[in-house]
């Protein structure tokens, strides 16, 4: 079972790989914010995607994926999702 620590590291992972990706402050990023509301257009959306998922060596799922209405809280507790699934050998 993950602890809480897990969870906000997880959070704080996926601010600075958004942050990086999308080249904002990482104070700007909230848990309600869409990546369209931070700026972020469709294609570097993917990018940011593909990133999160390399960093956590995870396949978000299509469905998981809202580039319009997704919040950022909502991409956080699909990985969290998707890291639970992992094997522990991975």
């Amino acid at each position: 079972m993950p602890s809480g620590n897990f969870m906000s590291n997880v959070q704080q992972e996926i601010f600075e790989v958004i942050s990086k990706q999308a080249k904002i402050d990482i104070a700007t990023i909230k848990m309600e914010s869409t990546l369209k509301d931070l700026g972020i257009a469709s294609l570097d959306a993917i990018e940011v995607i593909f990133d999160i998922e390399e960093h956590f060596n995870i396949n978000l799922p299509n469905e998981d994926i809202d580039f319009e209405n997704g919040t950022v809280a909502h991409l956080i507790a699909a990985v969290e999702r998707q890291i639970a699934l992992k094997p522990a050998d991975q």
